[in-house]
């Protein structure tokens, strides 16, 4: 019993942290908003959940069939960057230090942790299970409210998923070198492969193992695939044979539909998907013996706020002394070291390969290339706002007269220019061919500007780097708003509009921010 209070003590505690930020509440109203629109009209011209451009009959059992598909996939996403972050905290803080010397085991602190991460994402799925029965009445498709079909699906198919994200939460703030913008880069990739590609290996039209088999892949998309279809074959043989699609899918004219009466697993498939739920929480109980490992590192790097040491780089001395003669030119030069000298051999080497690809690669590659150059940036961009929030000399810099504005003009100069310098090649090659450098100037000064204005306005970097992974995901797919080759027309019209955005918000951030102070 005392295990089991402190345990719960240490969930609760976490928990009420958490709870305390506007943050947290600001997320939970979003996520709200955004169930909202997972349920459009028939003549919305999109669906979330559909088989060959048709969806179900707003019931209960389509609702949380729709709520649980999403939550299993998106939230996994975007969940993970919202729990991560208590057990670095923990070591930053020297809490760690003082739960050490209770009679806390490591294994039940970090089981802890998980459950308290499972405990927001029951809170975000419970907000979402309400804002879906709210739309099922709002609809009128359907009148009768069942509760269990409206809840099965997130408790199969989310919480399975959600409880694997939360693992991951765990492991990459466990690991120093994934606590900051490396591992919110390297996780939507993760992501990637396990929550979304792994469904095309289970997918059961491809598969006649998928199509029988009890297990089903972390997100549970193939075993949703299997029983929608088989429903379908009985009932709409013409359409169980169509395509399933999850995720917004834009339509032309009045959409379909058709009544879906419920979904009811076996026990042998309940299995399949408690079973990731158990794979989890034993992940977390074996990360139990690096815990020491983990905090004595954090100790070493002083709290783990301090930036880790990179190259001298000599060279840059040299090419930096021209600015060094005025006043502005000091300060420019001062915060290119700074941000430079931070890179280690493995960022220069990956520049350096992208570099390559740029100079000589087909026009795709090169374009491909300057998304991922970007990208290697990233913790630039959307932290250079934050230095001193990070580094706890706010009051020491901004005391000099003018020394907010003279700040926010060097660090916009760091940010256009190396959003700038990372594109060279590319840059070079576009002179004198159609459409030209333009569009890689506005885009590289789009993302620069949007990293530093979230990033002023958010006071933390992960949301400018889940939204830069998005959209990089998205460019390497051909979407036009980073992918300068896709259509360079359109890519120059939505920056038209997002590099002004981005450029008042900051200004308005960076200046109330001030004030604040």
């Amino acid at each position: 019993m005392d295990a089991l209070r402190r345990f719960a003590a240490i969930v609760h505690a976490d928990f009420r942290e958490r709870s305390r930020s506007t943050r947290f509440w600001v997320v939970l109203c979003g996520v709200g908003i955004a169930t909202w629109w997972l349920f459009p009209t028939s003549d919305a011209g999109y669906v979330t959940v559909g088989v060959g451009g048709a969806r179900g009959l707003y019931s209960s059992a389509w609702v949380g069939m729709v709520l649980g598909l999403l939550y299993a996939t998106m939230l996994s996403l975007f969940g993970f960057y919202i729990v991560r972050g208590t057990l670095s905290r923990d070591f930053e803080t020297r809490v760690w230090q003082l739960l050490v010397a209770t009679p806390m085991t490591r294994p039940g602190y970090l089981l802890a942790k998980w459950t308290s991460h499972m405990l927001v994402f029951a809170l975000l799925v419970a907000v979402g299970l309400g804002i879906g029965l709210a739309a099922q009445i709002h609809h009128a498709e359907a009148t009768t409210i069942d509760p269990w079909q409206l809840v099965l699906p997130s408790l199969l198919f989310a919480m399975p998923a959600l409880g694997l994200a939360g693992f991951f939460a765990v492991l990459f703030d466990l690991l120093p070198w994934l606590r900051r913008s490396g591992g919110n880069v390297l996780y939507f990739f993760l992501w990637i492969f396990v929550f979304i590609s792994l469904a095309q290996h289970f997918d059961p039209d491809k598969s006649a193992w998928a199509a029988s088999t009890w297990l089903s892949e972390p997100s549970g998309i193939s075993l949703a695939m299997r029983d929608i279809q088989g429903w379908l074959a009985q009932t709409q043989p013409e359409r169980a044979a169509s395509g399933f699609s999850i995720g917004m899918s834009i339509m032309e004219g009045s959409i379909e539909t058709f009544a879906w009466d419920g979904w009811r697993p076996d026990a042998m498939d309940v299995l399949g998907r408690l079973l990731w739920l158990a794979v989890a929480a034993a992940g977390v109980l074996a990360l139990a013996p690096a815990l020491d490992w983990a905090a004595a590192r954090t100790e070493a790097r002083g709290g783990g706020r301090s930036e880790r040491a990179g190259l001298r780089l000599r060279w840059l001395d040299l090419l930096l002394r021209p600015f060094e003669l005025f006043a502005a030119g000091r300060l420019a030069a001062a915060e290119i070291r700074l941000a430079l000298r931070q890179r280690r051999l493995t960022w220069w080497l990956a520049l350096a390969v992208l570099f390559g690809v740029q100079a000589f690669a087909a026009p795709k590659g090169m374009a491909v290339a300057a998304i991922l150059a970007w990208l290697l940036c990233v913790d630039v961009f959307a932290r250079a706002a934050l230095r001193e929030r990070d580094t706890g000399t706010a009051s020491l810099v901004f005391s000099a007269a003018g020394a907010g504005r003279r700040i926010l003009v060097a660090r916009l100069g760091l940010a256009l220019g190396l959003a700038w310098a990372v594109v060279l090649p590319a840059l070079v090659r576009s002179v004198g061919s159609d459409p030209g450098p333009l569009p890689l100037l506005v885009t590289g000064a789009s993302v620069a500007i949007a990293g530093l204005a979230l990033g002023a306005s958010c006071r933390n970097a992960r949301p400018f780097e889940l939204a830069m992974v998005f959209l990089a995901y998205l460019g390497i797919q051909g979407d036009p708003i980073l992918n300068v080759l896709a259509d360079p027309g359109a890519n120059l019209a939505r920056h038209a509009w997002l590099l002004p955005a981005s450029m008042l918000l900051l200004l308005f951030s960076w200046f109330l921010g001030l004030r604040r102070r």
